[in-house]
């Protein structure tokens, strides 16, 4: 069955607050608590906004090196959009040890945790705020973190939304580079060159501008050197592609893989998708996009959640996103748009998007009874990954592109 779109003018969406005020500030409609959590490898600064309810997960986020809470995601959950979603859901912000604003030095001879000590470390936050389960949602680092916590327990975390995750080890030439970068380079720069591409680095001179400044006046340099290293020392998460008949360490939750496609993470999110279960598993790669998605394409990460968070069953009834509002407003006709979404995990009710440029549009999570839509901007077409699934004759894992 397929519904047809007349083309649509897509005009531009802003968020509800701008540049340096977007990244610090959060829009204050929620219930928001902050506390410093005692937790079996130390304390550990959350912000907690909105009241969880009853057995529906809370979102929890945790952030990269260089950024907390606030820089990482504010961007996002200040978006109109995802205000929609996080109606629904409480929302939990972890921010690593020492790396929220205004933290103090550690003391002399303190050891940092390691990524797999961090991720001990979220049972003890759930437990504080009386939380059963989580959609997680991490970038870099915190991606990492959120992952290790859900292999060690699946039991607590529903789904994840995984920004730029690299699942393997640092290896030495990577470490080599890093120590000798390290000589030449202040740390700001370091983490610059992690959080965003070349290309980006050369072109976007506000956003940049904006991340040094606040990596330079607002991180204690002590404390982000010290969570740095814990990340350049992480371990690989040893996670493989299940195989019928064989014991395999996966991920046994939906998960949500995202990326810029000039994002300096590009080819290690790739990797992740090859060695995650392919039923479970979807990878957005957006389009004019570096390193940060969730701060430069709010509107299009935020859709993409919406539909995974409503493809694992909550929100059936959620109203349109401002993107589709627009499409249906230039007359185009819309029919029963969630009864026509296949529910399915294998998919998660995320759309992908195609490069092709014949604006259609599939929502099938197995590759039948899709439906198509033509329309002029932010295509969305789900297709395998052909490259790294070619031989396998069981479901594909879905590539997006938008």
């Amino acid at each position: 069955m397929s519904t047809e779109f007349q083309d649509a003018h897509l005009a531009e969406v802003k968020p509800l607050v701008e540049k340096e005020e977007a990244i610090t500030r959060l829009l204050p409609d929620f219930d928001v608590q902050e506390q410093d959590v005692e937790t079996m490898h130390g304390m550990v600064h959350v912000t907690m906004c909105g009241t969880p309810r009853g057995n529906r997960p809370a979102i929890l986020t945790y952030h990269d090196i260089g950024l907390n809470h606030k820089t990482c995601f504010n961007p996002l959950f200040n978006f109109e959009d995802m205000q929609e979603i996080t109606q629904h859901f409480a929302v939990c912000h972890v921010d690593a040890p020492g790396q929220q604003d205004g933290a103090p030095s550690f003391q002399a001879g303190y050891i940092y945790p390691s990524m797999d000590q961090l991720a001990e470390m979220l049972p003890g936050i759930l437990k504080q705020f009386g939380l059963k389960s989580i959609i997680g949602m991490g970038t870099g680092a915190g991606a990492y973190v959120l992952t290790r916590f859900a292999l060690n327990h699946p039991d607590m975390v529903e789904g994840l939304v995984l920004i730029n995750i690299n699942p393997c080890a640092e290896g030495w030439m990577d470490w080599a580079a890093t120590k000798i970068s390290g000589w030449t380079n202040a740390l700001p720069d370091l983490v610059i060159s992690h959080l965003f591409g070349k290309e980006e680095i050369h072109s976007n001179h506000d956003l940049i501008h904006t991340y040094r400044q606040h990596i330079i006046n607002d991180m204690n340099q002590t404390n982000l050197h010290l969570f740095v290293n814990s990340y350049n020392s992480r371990r690989d998460l040893e996670i493989e592609r299940p195989v019928p008949g064989l014991n395999v360490v996966t991920l046994q939750c939906p998960v949500l893989l995202v990326v810029g496609d000039s994002s300096p993470a590009v080819d290690a999110v790739v990797e992740c998708n090859s060695k995650l279960d392919p039923t479970r598993t979807t990878l957005l790669k957006m389009a004019d996009c570096g390193g940060l998605p969730q701060v430069s394409q709010p509107a299009k990460l935020a859709e993409a959640f919406k539909y995974f968070v409503q493809g694992m069953g909550y929100m059936p009834s959620a109203s349109m996103t401002r993107l589709m509002r627009s499409r249906t407003a230039s007359g185009s006709s819309v029919t029963s748009l969630e009864g026509q979404r296949s529910r399915s995990h294998t998919g998660e009710g995320t759309r992908s998007r195609s490069h092709t440029g014949e604006g259609t549009r599939s929502r099938s999570h197995t590759g039948e009874g899709s439906r198509n839509r033509s329309h002029t901007d932010t295509r969305i077409e789900l297709t395998p990954n052909s490259a790294s699934n070619a031989e396998q004759s069981g479901p594909k894992s879905m590539e997006v592109s938008c």
